[in-house]
């Protein structure tokens, strides 16, 4: 898929989108022990991306995991590319086309869309 879709090119009604995001969240509970919120989520997605399993990071890799994640989540639409994977294997992304301008309630449905469309990828 190219683009974030609208309601029009993707006709999931906002209650089956929000029933598939429960249903996430349920799941993610069950392996972790507690209901993440979109930043651990992110944090997650960025740690599985890096793939060198568990481990403490600083504040700043934290960061740095979530713009991970971020882009990695916009490649499944066509923002973003990888680019490379560093010498500590860090992958780095390259912008091939702006994110959609929108407000933040938009913006969290952007992301969440995303992160729906990136654990479906994984069953």
């Amino acid at each position: 898929m190219s683009e974030y879709p609208t309601p029009e090119e993707h006709p999931e009604t906002e209650a089956d989108f929000e029933a598939r995001w429960e249903a996430l969240m349920a799941e993610m509970q069950a392996r972790f022990g507690k209901r993440p919120d979109l930043n651990a989520l992110l944090l997650l997605i960025g740690v599985q991306e890096l793939g060198q399993g568990v481990t403490t990071f600083t504040k700043e890799q934290k960061q740095d995991l979530m713009h991970i994640a971020t882009c990695k989540l916009f490649s499944l639409s066509g923002h973003y590319e990888l680019e490379r994977v560093d010498e500590d294997g860090w992958p780095h992304y390259k912008l091939l086309r702006p994110v959609p301008f929108a407000n933040l309630k938009e913006q969290e449905r952007m992301l969440k869309w995303h992160v729906l469309e990136y654990f479906a990828q994984e069953d």
